[in-house]
């Protein structure tokens, strides 16, 4: 957990919870829900080139069929526990597995029946059965018992299908749908239908056409963008995508599904390619159909939206703020429109995976949606296919330690182990303390170890380098580079701890330290009390100080000197340096500042890319900050995952959400509401604050236990009260925390006297 700026005090309200609970309507005990095996949630999940099918395939090889396919030998088990009545805990569980569902109907599991197992873990629970057979349909069910030691009835009956080939790790994922959405407007105008989705999507078109006789050449538009005029701009700047077609159209009303031309730079060798089952998409909001001299009704145009799981009412979001609500909806609907590929690319343009864009994209799909498959597929795939950039591998471990942060399941942090040391880059460091690439350390062997094949690492600090950097001076020695090696050792110590590594542990706690007192003596300007960008400059980029404050090597006494100078720079960086900005700036608790930039209408903004007519998020603040630049890029998102996390303040503290965090920083907002979805169940919190109050709302889920944080304020006498009931205070700078707030609803409330 990151270090905090702000003194705590820590309440003992524990002792107060048994009274609530007898004071409760006891509820019968629930059977546990939303059951996921290999962290997908689809019931024997079958799709048809996109579309949902009850057909099962006859065998998991037919290409006509798609289904979620288990490959693990040792599958995981994850369940929610529905909070029935406050405090709930799990206890121990009993699961059942049997490749025979009249057996499972009688409890009987052939395959795997655990026996009543004592343990409070929902989340990964690995398989230890009978060795599952590939090509194979398993039943699954589980019942939990509870801190009263009351036993719920089984689940529902889950089932999952193993893959035509077993190994001993591989993760699934789900096919690609297709959503059908028909126009939101249509405008016929002299013989030219203009046509509105109303959002951008990676797409294809299906139209319903009439000829009389035959033989009539309809022209078909699609694009991104409108020209002044408001037809659909046919010479748009950068990447942003036009096309257009003709159709010849045969005698009587025919379906026509245009054949969208590939692009010879995203489907390079590099690039991701669409699967046969789907095809080829184009991004597109508009469509123009001219020369149709017949009527064109709603039913008669469909587009046909690509994209990967994702449950639209799983989160949400809604303030005090207009703008702040828009920006939400902008962000989380890039999560779901970029994800057409089913693992996350830098946008269309080059369609190829980025950790910087994975990093971003990961934190963000977290927050508005309880999925993790393609989060993990695409981590992964970086971790063996990886870019250039030096501090984009040392994200790679960031990636790993969410991974396990937010799902509870280890098996990638211990697949990947020895991967992970690698990219913690400590090969390249030299005598100062420090890593360099410019040192001849980074060696034939030291790149296999990486698996940096076709590349050297060059440092990259922001992109474009040359515009969003803030003047940064590229040195033999990098403070960015160096800040994201200390936080990368600082998560490896973790990613050790959690798999009993303690000798390990141990070394990069250490190998953190020293680099921690490396850096502040190499870049540390102690007359100005900022950091500068590297050993032989007195230059102090925003970077390197929003860097390092985000990656937690600033110290607290010298939060308020660095704080002050990004205050000073503003947005001085590109969308994907606005992540770990916002991140600082959080951390240093300034969530004034933090909101201010979030609702900025300048143009590097996020209301900027609405402006310009995005409706997904840009890979730049405008065109004129990249020419080159495409209109759907994730790792533009970042306010998805940082209005969740820190404004809202809701992050997991321990892994799989056994623990998590409530920590507003909701500014001048008057109030706020959000559903944070998480492997343990919906997180719903909601604020809201006057001139004599602060109020907080929290639904926790069953099996978690969250701690609360709240404003003071300077000058009054506080007194705060937990569901009705007052509890002594003291107050120490400005905040207090409630912890081990178990399961169920709660109020909490300040009263400034």
């Amino acid at each position: 957990m990151k270090s905090r700026s702000l003194s705590i005090l820590i309440l003992a309200v524990l002792t107060s919870f048994k009274g609530w609970s007898q004071r409760d309507t006891v509820a019968p005990m629930q059977s546990p829900t939303e059951l996921m095996c290999d962290l997908v949630a689809a019931d024997r999940f079958y799709s048809a080139n996109g579309y949902f099918t009850n057909v099962p395939p006859i065998n998991t090889s037919n290409k006509n069929i798609q289904s979620v396919l288990i490959y693990n030998n040792q599958p995981a088990f994850s369940w929610e526990l529905k909070a029935a009545t406050k405090a709930q805990k799990q206890t121990a569980y009993q699961l059942l597995i049997s490749d025979n569902i009249k057996q499972l109907d009688q409890d009987t599991g052939n395959v795997w029946n655990s026996g009543k197992v004592a343990a409070e873990k929902s989340t990964g629970i690995l398989f230890r059965g009978i060795a599952l057979k590939p090509n194979t349909v398993y039943y699954w069910k589980v019942k939990v018992w509870n801190n009263r030691n009351e036993v719920s009835p089984f689940s529902s009956t889950a089932s999952f299908v193993t893959a035509d080939e077993l190994v001993d790790y591989k993760n699934p994922s789900y096919p690609l749908q297709i959503t059908e959405q028909r126009p939101v407007s249509i405008k016929e105008n002299k013989g030219l239908y203009q046509i509105d989705f109303g959002k951008d999507a990676f797409s294809q078109l299906k139209l319903q056409l009439y000829s009389k006789i035959g033989g009539d050449t309809v022209i078909v538009r699609l694009g991104e963008m409108l020209d002044g005029n408001g037809n659909i701009n046919r010479r748009p700047p950068g990447k942003v995508r036009y096309a257009k077609y003709a159709l010849i159209l045969e005698k009587g009303k025919h379906t026509y599904q245009l054949n969208i031309h590939k692009d010879a730079y995203n489907t390079r060798p590099v690039a991701i390619k669409m699967p046969d089952y789907i095809g080829e998409v184009l991004p597109f909001r508009y469509l123009e159909v001219e020369n149709y001299k017949y009527p064109l009704a709603s039913e008669a145009v469909t587009r046909l939206f690509v994209h990967y799981k994702f449950d639209d009412e799983g989160s949400f979001f809604h303030s005090s703020d207009s703008t702040l609500n828009t920006i939400w909806d902008l962000c989380k609907y890039s999560i779901k429109a970029t994800s057409f590929l089913g693992i996350y690319v830098d946008g269309d343009r080059e369609r190829i995976p980025y950790e910087a864009d994975a990093y971003i994209n990961q934190l963000s799909h977290y927050a508005v949606d309880k999925e993790f498959s393609m989060a993990r597929n695409s981590h992964e795939y970086l971790i063996t296919n990886p870019t250039w950039p030096t501090e984009w591998h040392l994200q790679s471990v960031l990636m790993a330690w969410n991974d396990y942060l937010y799902t509870g399941d280890s098996r990638s942090i211990a697949h990947y182990y020895k991967d992970l040391q690698a990219k913690t880059l400590v090969g390249l460091t030299d005598s100062t303390g420090l890593i360099s690439t410019l040192t001849g350390k980074v060696t034939a062997d030291f790149k296999k170890a990486i698996h940096l094949n076709n590349d050297n690492l060059k440092d990259i600090v922001d992109w474009p380098r040359n515009t969003e950097t803030d003047g940064f001076v590229f040195t033999k020695y990098n403070s960015v580079v160096n800040a994201f090696h200390y936080r990368a050792l600082v998560v490896m110590q973790q990613i050790a701890t959690a798999l009993g590594k303690t000798a390990d542990a141990q070394i990069y706690q250490k190998a953190a330290e020293r680099t921690k007192k490396a850096f502040y003596k190499m870049f540390f300007d102690n007359k100005r009390q900022i950091f500068v960008d590297g050993i032989g400059t007195d230059h102090a980029s925003l970077h390197a100080n929003a860097f390092a404050l985000a990656l937690g090597i600033v110290d607290n006494k010298d939060q308020s000197t660095v704080m002050a100078h990004i205050r000073s720079r503003g947005m001085a960086c590109s969308v994907y340096g606005s992540q770990f900005l916002l991140d600082g700036i959080y951390n240093a608790g300034d969530g004034a500042y933090g909101l201010s930039l979030l609702t900025s209408q300048t143009d590097r903004s996020w209301f900027n890319m609405i402006r310009a007519g995005s409706t997904i998020t840009m890979e730049a603040w405008d065109n004129k900050f990249k020419p080159n630049q495409d209109w759907n890029h994730a790792w533009g998102a970042a306010p998805a995952n940082i209005i969740s996390r820190k404004l809202m303040g809701i992050e997991p503290i321990s892994p799989g959400w056994e623990n998590f965090v409530v920590k507003p920083q909701i500014a001048g907002l008057a109030h706020a509401s959000i559903t944070v979805p998480t492997i343990k169940g919906a997180i719903k919190a909601s604020y809201s604050q006057s001139e004599n109050d602060f109020e907080v709302s929290v639904s926790i889920p069953g099996n978690t236990t969250a701690e609360v944080y709240l404003p003071l304020k300077r000058g009054k006498k506080n007194k705060v009260l937990l569901n009705g009931y007052p509890v002594k205070i003291k107050k120490i700078n400005n905040l207090v925390v409630v912890k081990g707030l178990q399961a169920g609803n709660h109020q909490l409330k300040i009263k400034y006297q």
